[in-house]
């Protein structure tokens, strides 16, 4: 950041719009810059007037217009920095005051002339059309883990706590990262008052509940593990390859970064539980993004989110960025321009050209029901590393997540016969299996007896499955999936799984 706004002054530009909530680490950057190229900085505040940082003498100009009309007579090569000033640049439906964007206006022309430069500083980019052809907008990283390494520094010697070294420290980081200065500091510090020490899975907690407030994430602290998916061995497989494909030893090897994945098929298969299985296997944290938040009523709004998605996605990688239901997202790209006035398509673009061109280690896993809505452009070779078909599971399998579910609700599943109920359960997804159980949980639980298999058998003969009220649908998604995408279970598992396409 600092390189960038130094040659930002060096060709004298005259007006820097900085999207940041970091006021006190933007100001610190800026003081290192002017210092070493010999320009002076000056901070305004509507509640504090105007500093001058290098003298530390102020001056009561609290009115946008009167601070604007003093900067001309300041010295020249001179940095303005104009705190949360984008509340007068308007917003709708409140047009910017006409005096304050001619005022701009106006300084553009000077400001040049002088090696003036004017720094806007605020957490939201409100932008009006007078002023964007005069204003270059600079994106504030989140910090990195030099700088965050300075505040597990700085936290350790205020708590006289030994300093954090090697593997702690690596986790530690990685619980800071997607954070800004000040959330990382109050993490830690909840951490020593919680724990006595810097611990890194308090961190994580604090990290979790700052994502949330964006409303664009979710952050999963629990995810699950590959051993809650029963068959699916093939898709197991490719994803236990590639567990250390982050680590350094990988790129010493030549390996790329994996980009992502692409899981489609029949709902309540298992695409969700690989995703979050994929972030524990890979002991990477799991952010889920609901593609139907990004977008936002006003203009650009959905722009900005999808770029607020990609620098919280980039700080805290090495990463899984989860995409659920893709499809509901970007279905309507392609009349775009009739719909929406182009929005879905524009965001649809930023996004495939991120995935493709993306250097930060996030590894894109996204899911989808509906393969007719995706747009043909995101299932085009380099966006996904592989795509992956998941079928309904077959006798084993169905067998397997029936252990899986009667275990994780408290029984032996040894005491149930898992043999027959596989068999009866024939074309149920993974998700009815598990409705089936717990409908059999209620039946035992209202007669007053304990769980047996006659009462998970009941619930599954009044289940009617997907299988058979959406039968030519599956029939047309498997067709699709033969030529374009993995089978997520191996093929000698697969077998069973055509008996549908023969019933009438």
């Amino acid at each position: 950041m600092k390189e960038k706004l130094k040659n930002y002054l060096r060709a004298a530009y005259p007006l820097l719009y900085v999207v940041s909530w970091e006021e006190a680490r933007l100001e610190g950057s800026l003081k290192s810059v002017c210092d070493d190229l010999g320009y002076g900085l000056r901070c305004w505040s509507i509640t504090e007037g105007l500093l001058d940082v290098t003298t530390g003498s102020a001056s009561v100009l609290q009115d946008p217009i009167d601070v604007l009309g003093a900067i001309p007579e300041m010295p020249e090569k001179t940095v303005v920095l104009l705190r949360d000033f984008h509340a007068f640049l308007g917003d709708e439906p409140q047009p910017v005051n006409p005096l304050i964007a001619r005022a701009i206006r106006d300084l553009v022309r000077t400001l040049k002339t002088r090696q003036q430069c004017l720094v806007i500083c605020a957490p939201l980019l409100r932008l009006p059309e007078e002023l964007e052809r005069e204003v270059v907008v600079v994106e504030h990283e989140l910090p990195g883990r030099m700088d965050l390494g300075a505040v597990i520094d700085g936290i350790s010697k205020s708590a006289d706590l030994p300093l954090v070294v090697s593997d702690e420290r690596d986790r530690l980081l990685d619980a800071c990262m997607g954070m800004t200065t000040s959330e990382a500091e109050n993490a830690l510090s909840l951490s020593f008052v919680e724990t006595e020490r810097l611990d890194s899975s308090v961190v994580s907690r604090q990290k979790a509940e700052a994502v949330k407030k964006g409303q664009l994430l979710e952050l999963y602290d629990n995810p699950g593990s590959l051993d809650d998916i029963g068959g699916l061995d093939a898709l197991k497989a490719w994803l236990a390859q590639r567990k250390d494909a982050f680590s350094s030893r990988a790129k010493d090897f030549g390996l790329p970064s994996p980009k992502g994945l692409l899981l489609v098929g029949l709902p309540g298969c298992g695409k969700s539980l690989s995703a979050k299985a994929c972030a524990a296997a890979w002991e990477r944290p799991l952010l889920r993004l609901d593609c139907g938040r990004l977008f936002g009523g006003l203009v650009g709004e959905s722009e900005r989110n999808l770029r607020r998605v990609i620098q919280v996605a980039e700080a805290v990688a090495p990463a899984i960025l989860w995409i659920d239901e893709i499809e509901k997202g970007l279905s309507g790209s392609s009349s775009s321009s009739s719909t929406d006035g182009g929005t879905s398509a524009r965001v649809l673009g930023s996004m495939l050209s991120w995935m493709e061109e993306k250097t930060a280690s996030v590894f894109v896993i996204a899911t989808a029901n509906d393969v007719s809505a995706l747009p043909p452009e995101l299932l085009r070779k380099g966006r996904f590393d592989e795509t992956f078909f998941v079928d309904l599971p077959g006798e084993d399998e169905r067998r397997k997540i029936l252990e899986i579910h009667i275990e994780k609700r408290g029984r032996d599943p040894r005491l149930f016969d898992l043999v027959s109920l596989a068999k009866a359960c024939d074309q149920f997804s993974g998700a009815e299996i598990e409705a089936s159980i717990l409908s059999g949980m209620f039946a035992a639980f209202e007669s007053e007896q304990e769980l047996e298999t006659s009462h998970v058998g009941e619930a599954i003969g009044q289940t009617v499955p997907l299988a058979q009220t959406a039968r030519e649908k599956i029939s047309s998604l498997r067709d699709w999936a033969k030529t374009r995408a993995r089978p997520a279970a191996s093929a000698a598992k697969l077998s069973a799984l055509r008996k549908l396409e023969t019933l009438s």
